[in-house]
Order: C-alpha cells, then sequence, then structure tokens
C-alpha cells in the first residue's frame, strides 16, 4: 500500500467537546480527536492524498468513529483503510472524495452516517457488512461508478436519497430485515435492471426508484402496506408489475412515465384495491376510481372515475374506448399520451379536470358523444367545450375555435407540439393559463381584440413563434412568463397603429424587443359578408386576398321524440389570407330565415301559406346590422335577462342598432316574431 500522504492542515471544527492533537510517534502524522466514554472521534478537515490508513488507536484511547466532515472534499485520496474499533461513520465523513475508488467498512461499523460518502463518483464498490443497522440519508448519493451494492440482512433502514443518482448501478440486493425504503432511496439509478423487495419492507417512499428507466421487472413483497407517491414514476423499461394483497395505500403519479407497461394487476384478495375483469388497471374499490392503467388497459364498464394521472405519460397508449358509466375524468388523466390520436367523450361525463389531455401531440380528433349536458364539439370542432360558459378546455391540432367560443380555458392546448397554426376569433374574451404551453410547432399567433385576459404562461416553451400580432387596442395585462425569454428577444409583435407606447408602457410587453404597426401594407383587410339569391359572398379589399370561411348549422344535432324544431339558423365566420400578409380579423354574421306573411296576389283565401325571407344579421364594435328584413319590419335587441338594448326599423333592406355592449355578449336578435340568439363580436 503506498503512504499516505497529508497536507495537514487540519481546519478544526467547533465540536461540543474540546478537539486534541496527537502525533504519531511511527508516521509523524499529528491528527485532531475528541475523547467520549467509548473512545476517540477522528475530527477536523483533513487535506489527504494517496491511500489513507486509520489509526485503531490515538493517544491510547480506541478509535471508534470517523467524525462530521472528517476527510470531505478530499479529492485525491484513492483508498481508506477503516479500523475495527471504528462503530460509526459520521454524516459528510467522505463526501466529494471524487478519487476515492474502493473502501471496506469493518464488520464493528454499525451505522453509515448522511451524506457520508456523496459525491464519491469514483466508488466503484463498497462492502457493507452485517454489523450496519441503517444507511443515512444519501448515504452514497452521486456515487455514479458504483456498479452493484448488496444491503445486507442487519440493515432495518434505508435512508432517504441513499443511492440518488448512482447511474451505474445495475443491481441491488437488499437484506430481508429492511423494513422501509426512503424517499427517492434509488431516484435516477438508470442502469438499474431489476429489484426484489423483500417481504419485510412494509413501505416503499415516495420516488423510490423513480426513473430507474432500464428497471424491466420489479417484485414487490407481500408485507408492503403503502407505496409512496412517484414511486415507479418515468420507470420506461418497466413492463408488468403486481400489486400484493398486502397495499392498502398507493400515492399519486405512481407509474406516469412507465410507457412500456402491459401488464398492471393487483393480486386477489386485496381489500381496497382490485383489476377486475384482468383489465390491467389498478381500481380503488370502494370508489370505482381507475386510479392507474397502462396501454393494454381495457375499461370495465363498472368504472365510474378516471383518477387523476391515470394513464399518464404512457407514451404507447394508442387508443382508450370510455364507457358510458364514466362520470369524471381527472386532472392530467391522459396527459404525455403521445400516440393517443382520437378520443370520445361519452354522454355520462359531466366532469373534466384540468389538462386531461396535456402533451397529447398525436391527438388528432377529439369529441363529445351526443347528449352531453356538459360538454359538446359543436361544429365536430376538434375540442371539448363546456356548454354553459363557451369555455373551450381541450383542443388538439386539427381543431377549429367556433366563433361561440368566449373562453379558452387552462391548459386547454397544452403540449400540443403538432399545433402549427390556430385561428383565435373575435368571440374569445379570455386566454387561460397555459393554454398553448408547450406549443412548440406555433409559428405565428393572432390575438383579437376582443381579448381582455390572458394567463400566466400562457405560451409558455412556444419557442418556435416568429411573429405575435395584437389585434388588442388596450393590452391587457400579462406575465412575464406569459412567453419565452427567445420570444421576447428575438421575435417582433405586431400590433394596432397608433399603440406602440401603450405597449412600451405595459409591464412584459415591454420586454419585446422588436415593436410594430400594423397598417394595410402588411394586414390583409377584413371580408365583408353579403347574402343574396341563395349565395354568400365575401368581398375583401386586399387585392388577390383567399377566404376561409368556417359555418356552423345550429340545426344539425341529434334529437329525441317525434318532432323537431327547426330554426334554420347559421353561424358564419370568414377571415381573409395573403402570401407575404397577416391575416385578416374574422369576420362573423348569423344567417336565418323568418316567416313573412304570403302576398296575397292569384292566391285564393283557403289555401295557407307561409313564405321565408333570409336575413343576414352582422354584430361588431357593438353594433347591430341586419340585412334583408322587408321594409319597415322592427328589429329589436336584448340582453338575456330581457332588457332592450335598441330597436330600428328596416329600411331599403337594412336596419342598424348601435349597442354598448362588449365582445363576447350573447344577444338576443327579434327580427318581427322571429327570435335569433348571437355573440357580439
Amino acid at each position: 500500500m503506498k503512504r499516505l500522504s497529508f497536507l495537514l492542515v487540519c481546519m478544526i471544527c467547533c465540536i461540543t467537546t474540546m478537539a486534541e492533537r496527537w502525533t504519531d510517534p511511527e508516521t509523524g502524522y499529528t491528527w485532531s480527536y475528541t475523547v467520549s466514554d467509548n473512545g476517540a472521534t477522528i475530527g477536523g478537515n483533513y487535506w489527504v492524498t494517496g491511500d489513507l490508513v486509520i489509526p485503531a488507536s490515538i493517544n491510547g484511547y480506541p478509535v471508534t468513529s470517523i467524525g462530521y466532515q472528517a476527510f470531505c472534499d478530499c479529492s485525491g485520496l484513492t483508498s481508506v483503510s477503516i479500523p475495527n474499533s471504528v462503530t460509526s461513520i459520521g454524516d459528510w465523513a467522505f463526501r466529494d472524495c471524487s478519487g476515492l475508488t474502493s473502501v471496506t467498512i469493518p464488520n464493528s461499523v454499525t451505522s453509515i452516517g448522511n451524506e457520508a460518502f456523496r459525491g464519491c463518483s469514483g466508488l466503484t464498490s463498497v462492502s457493507i457488512p452485517n454489523s450496519v443497522a441503517s444507511i443515512g440519508d444519501s448515504a452514497f448519493w452521486g456515487c455514479t461508478s458504483l456498479t452493484s451494492v448488496s444491503i445486507p440482512n442487519s440493515v432495518t433502514s434505508i435512508g432517504i436519497w441513499a443511492f440518488y443518482e448512482c447511474s451505474g448501478l445495475t443491481s441491488v440486493t437488499i437484506g430481508n430485515s429492511v423494513t422501509s425504503i426512503g424517499d427517492a432511496a434509488f431516484l435516477n439509478c438508470s442502469g438499474l435492471t431489476s429489484v426484489t423487495i423483500p417481504n419485510s419492507v412494509t413501505s416503499i417512499g415516495l420516488f423510490a426508484f423513480s426513473h430507474c428507466t432500464s428497471l424491466t421487472s420489479v417484485t414487490i413483497g407481500n408485507s408492503v402496506t403503502s407505496i409512496g407517491q412517484s414511486a415507479f414514476s418515468g420507470c420506461s423499461g418497466l413492463t408488468s408489475i403486481t400489486i400484493p394483497n398486502s397495499v392498502t395505500s398507493i400515492g399519486n403519479y405512481l407509474f406516469s412515465g412507465c410507457s412500456d407497461l402491459t401488464s398492471l394487476k393487483v393480486e386477489s384478495g386485496n381489500t381496497v384495491y382490485d383489476s377486475r375483469d384482468n383489465c390491467n388497471a389498478i381500481i380503488e374499490t370502494a370508489t370505482n376510481t381507475l386510479i392507474y392503467g397502462c396501454m393494454n388497459t381495457i375499461i370495465p364498464n363498472s368504472v365510474t372515475s378516471i383518477g387523476e394521472w391515470a394513464f399518464s405519460g404512457c407514451s404507447g397508449l394508442t387508443s382508450v374506448s370510455i364507457p358510458n358509466s364514466v362520470t369524471s375524468i381527472g386532472s392530467t388523466a391522459f396527459s404525455g399520451c403521445s400516440d393517443l390520436t382520437s378520443v370520445t367523450i361519452p354522454n355520462s361525463v359531466t366532469s373534466i379536470g384540468t389538462s386531461a389531455f396535456y402533451g397529447c401531440s398525436g391527438l388528432t380528433s377529439i369529441k363529445v358523444e351526443s347528449g352531453n349536458t356538459k360538454y359538446d364539439s359543436r361544429n365536430n370542432c376538434n375540442a371539448i367545450i363546456e356548454t354553459a360558459t363557451n369555455t373551450l378546455i381541450s383542443g388538439c391540432k386539427n381543431t377549429v375555435i367556433p366563433n361561440s367560443v368566449t373562453i379558452i380555458g387552462s391548459s386547454a392546448f397544452g403540449g400540443c407540439s403538432g399545433l402549427t397554426s390556430i385561428t383565435i376569433p373575435n368571440s374569445v374574451t379570455s386566454i387561460g393559463q397555459a393554454a398553448f404551453s408547450g406549443c412548440s410547432g406555433l409559428t405565428s399567433i393572432t390575438i383579437p381584440n376582443s381579448v381582455t385576459t390572458i394567463g400566466t404562461s400562457a405560451f409558455a416553451n412556444c419557442r418556435g413563434l416568429t411573429s405575435v400580432v395584437s389585434k388588442m387596442v388596450n393590452p391587457c395585462n400579462i406575465n412575464n412568463s406569459c412567453f419565452p425569454n427567445n420570444v421576447f428577444e428575438n421575435t417582433t409583435l405586431y400590433v394596432p397603429q397608433g399603440t406602440i407606447d401603450k405597449y412600451q408602457a405595459t409591464e412584459s410587453w415591454n420586454k419585446f424587443l422588436h415593436i410594430e404597426e400594423l397598417n394595410s401594407s402588411n394586414m390583409c383587410a377584413t371580408p365583408t359578408i353579403s347574402y343574396k339569391n341563395g349565395k354568400l359572398s365575401y368581398n375583401c379589399e386586399t387585392e388577390g386576398a383567399i377566404c376561409h370561411t368556417t359555418i356552423t348549422n345550429e340545426d344539425i344535432k341529434s334529437f329525441d321524440g317525434n318532432e323537431i324544431d327547426l330554426t334554420v339558423t347559421y353561424n358564419i365566420s370568414v377571415y381573409a389570407t395573403k402570401d407575404g400578409y397577416f391575416d385578416s380579423d374574422v369576420a362573423n354574421a348569423t344567417l336565418c330565415w323568418i316567416e313573412v306573411n304570403p302576398q296575397n296576389e292569384g292566391i285564393t283565401t283557403d289555401v295557407n301559406q307561409i313564405a321565408s325571407v333570409a336575413v343576414l344579421i352582422k354584430a361588431t364594435g357593438g353594433q347591430l346590422t341586419i340585412e334583408g328584413a322587408d321594409d319597415n319590419t322592427t328589429v329589436a335587441a336584448y340582453t338575456l335577462e330581457g332588457v332592450q338594448l335598441g330597436s330600428a326599423v328596416s329600411r331599403n333592406g337594412v336596419a342598424t342598432i348601435n349597442t354598448n355592449v362588449s365582445a363576447g355578449t350573447v344577444t338576443i336578435v327579434k327580427i318581427g316574431s322571429k327570435s335569433v340568439k348571437i355573440v357580439m363580436q
């Protein structure tokens, strides 16, 4: 063995007992130590290189303990010999000794302190004797070269973070006296391939084996009663697991990100959980809640609730059938299911949590089954809309936002990396928190003037944005996290003419380094809509512009009963595009047919005949324009509460009512005896 080389500049630690010094007469080295009833504790901060031999006694006292920080940061230390007199290795004793490659712990040691070998990245092997009863918190944190470890039967507890980020660890043997595995004990041990948890263990801590990406096999002993939150999350190589009948508590996000999990079952006889019909899922028996599933799950008809994070991170899930028994879908239930392409929400569902489909980047079709009283997918828009509030809560890359939507909800398009473009209609007044967060494929966004609130992180991680167009004459307040920093620095913000000063004076908007005005030279003119002789036509003053229209027929619905009341009403939205120009504002109108008295000439009085006239209603900037009604027809506008907003009489086929209502307000327009509900733009 090489001789010990000391640079004994001992930075003496402050400890309760006065430290003494002793010089070894054989080696000439000076040691700092304290004495207790049991013997001497080595103290101080030594700077050591080479091979270290710790003496069995100092000044006649047996060395029983290696004290706090004794050899911390000795990066040149390569090996250490610990005498049999030592019973404890203290906290931080060898922390960050990155050159230490091996250590033999004698049978006399009963405890390994917190962070004792943390950061010993060169440590390839360690022998833990049968005398050790406990392994301290973070004891081997970051020992990345450690390939295997055997925890003896004498050990009863493995501390939190004990083997955190031991990425080279491929195998671990856990002794049959261990009763608890601490939180994050093996977190990020990416090389670990299999683990057997003995029958002595009663609890598995939160994040205990999280992100052990090579882990393919796990056996859980039949004494485990609790498995902590995220204990196996991110174990992308895990293919199967069985929950024993002893388990009575399972934490949230347990298998989040276990993308290869194909078999998930609960052992027969468990009184809290089950896997009825071998459905490859964990179901909470008392509440009929599916709390975890995998890519092969068939949701039983008896399930009434899909819990939070139930399928989160299951990237191999390509399809799912939700039965009509389900009434609620929890927050982030399907988040990160990147291969999921379509989903249908049954009419039984009355509750959908936030971010239920966050990060489902492959999703091309979302629909709500006809007859659902809480949600709809009007005009097959590929979105889930909360009917009562007109809030779009989940969309996908094929979504066309209807002009009846007033709110884009929190995380509605979150993580939809396949979304490259989206048109936000003038009806929208609010864009929710993280609404477009993670839409990395989105290159341009136009915010209409109707918007009054934009939530925190609404466009976070939309790093592909090359232009942001705000039509807001009065910019609403936004948070600094609304856009990523690269957008503030590199993307041009386009604003209405005469408003640059307003944006530069408004917090967060003024972080944009490049702000320019919108004008007729860089933006398509808003189209006008007209109807004549059974044809809709559009006119755009920008030469060569192309108009894009969406028409919603409110009569295309499913009905029960023998009679159907047809309103014959169509909602029309159109915008114009041209290469090199920004998209125009969206123009909206409602086309409906009203009944009028028949012409009497040549018609006998005993023949009942009803004629219909097409009427086009445009509601922009608080002004209502009604075209097509017969002259002298009275037209009036009302709030939903029945308060009249104004009235007019049709002259030359046109009636105009000026109101003071804001964009997004639902208004009733009465034309003669016909009433139509519209949304002000």
